[in-house]
């Protein structure tokens, strides 16, 4: 089984006739994923994709043409946030967003919007879902993936990468893979999808991989103690940024003592996550938690 996408997923890409969406929604369709549709406003009743796909004007449109369910946005970071909130307000019930730079002040509008239409919405900045052998919504490479029982959270798209490629190489699939950005203002975060592995009856174990900066770790951690029964492996990269400094993610910026990579890795492993020092070691950690 698997999470948020999966073969019968209806995949629209917002910015399909630029180049990255053009480029990726090739990918994405070459891959499996069922992809039904573009939006470019101004575009309608054009086709893309040497004309395996129909563009459309608007979501609302894509929606009711041809039952779009998700969509995948590669918009230039101006016109983003309205992207995004198009998408929600068209009754999409999954939005994953690609771009970057979207100004701070717009999440904080699309996140609150987003959040009163029942839309579920991953990133910004984000690599997006990849579901091995039934559908990529993203930018993730789908040779690194394959089928299994490991469900993979994570806020850096290398190290997303990085995980999927060490299960392989320990025998070890993948549920789903989630990349869910490193922006100061995302959408799902990390406790959300603990919660939907949890659920799901074909993982049987989760990989958690966070950065120094933010609670969202912590609060994930908190929830699993006595929520998840499911062994939880644990990663926060940054271990070496000095206190103060912006490392690499605009989200990965250490205001308070708890924020720490030291203070982040006490807790979750008071909280029963096994909690690995490197992440060369996280394929081999996962197999032996499943081994027990």
């Amino acid at each position: 089984m698997s999470i948020l996408v999966n073969k019968d997923s209806k995949i629209i890409v917002q910015g399909i006739t630029g180049s990255e969406g053009s480029f990726h929604a090739a990918q994405c369709l070459e891959y499996g994923g069922n992809v039904v549709g573009g939006v470019t406003p101004g575009k309608g009743g054009q086709t893309a994709l040497e004309g395996a796909v129909p563009v459309f004007n608007s979501c609302q449109e894509a929606r009711k043409k041809v039952g779009a369910n998700v969509s995948l946005i590669f918009v230039p970071p101006p016109f983003a946030a309205d992207a995004i909130m198009e998408a929600a307000a068209a009754g999409i019930e999954l939005i994953v967003c690609i771009t970057e730079g979207i100004p701070v002040a717009q999440m904080v509008e699309v996140k609150a919007f987003v959040e009163t239409t029942g839309s579920r919405f991953i990133g910004p900045n984000c690599p997006g879902i990849l579901t091995p052998d039934e559908a990529k919504v993203g930018i993730m490479p789908g040779f690194i993936a394959k089928k299994g029982t490991v469900g993979l959270i994570s806020k850096s798209g290398t190290l997303t990468y990085e995980a999927a490629h060490q299960l392989g190489e320990e025998g070890l699939g993948q549920s789903t893979c989630i990349g869910i950005g490193g922006d100061p203002i995302i959408g799902t975060t990390m406790l959300d999808l603990l919660k939907m592995f949890e659920a799901d009856p074909e993982t049987e174990a989760i990989v958690m991989i966070g950065e120094i900066g933010g609670s969202m770790e912590i609060e994930a951690a908190q929830y699993a103690k006595d929520n998840v029964s499911k062994p939880v492996i644990g990663f926060i990269a940054g271990q070496t940024a000095p206190p103060g400094r912006r490392m690499g993610h605009a989200g990965a910026i250490v205001s308070g003592a708890d924020e720490s990579a030291a203070a982040k890795k006490k807790l979750m492993a008071a909280c029963g996550i096994i909690v690995v020092e490197s992440p060369a070691d996280i394929g081999r950690t996962v197999k032996e938690a499943l081994n027990k």
